[in-house]
């Protein structure tokens, strides 16, 4: 395959459904240090799927990061504040996937 090709189904075997979705989060403050979360309704989300997400501003020194943590429910979680003090992480739309394992996963 060539560099920069697409190949939408090169996957199929590592994810059996692929959940895209948007949000609004509102962050609020980060002490320097702390971490703040939002969490997201996500319909079909489950314990033990994989979760990728963007932020869509820049997260200031922090690391964004998602995990699923009830059915149905993402987490969202800005971690490390790495400034030397209190961020404000403004309303943002955050952009992910919800990645159920397939059938690549079975039997590890």
């Amino acid at each position: 395959m060539a560099v920069g090709s697409k190949n939408a189904r090169q996957f199929t075997d590592l994810f059996g459904e692929v959940i895209p979705f948007k949000a609004t989060a509102d962050f609020g403050s980060a002490a320097a240090g702390a971490a703040a979360s939002v969490d997201i309704t996500v319909t079909g989300a489950a314990l033990g799927d994989l979760v990728l997400i963007a932020p869509a501003l820049d997260t200031a020194d922090a690391i964004l990061s998602a995990q699923v943590t009830a059915a149905n429910t993402v987490t969202a979680t800005v971690v490390a504040n790495s400034t030397s003090g209190t961020e404000d992480f403004a309303s943002q739309t955050l952009t992910g996937v919800v990645l159920k394992p397939g059938g690549a996963f079975q039997g590890l």
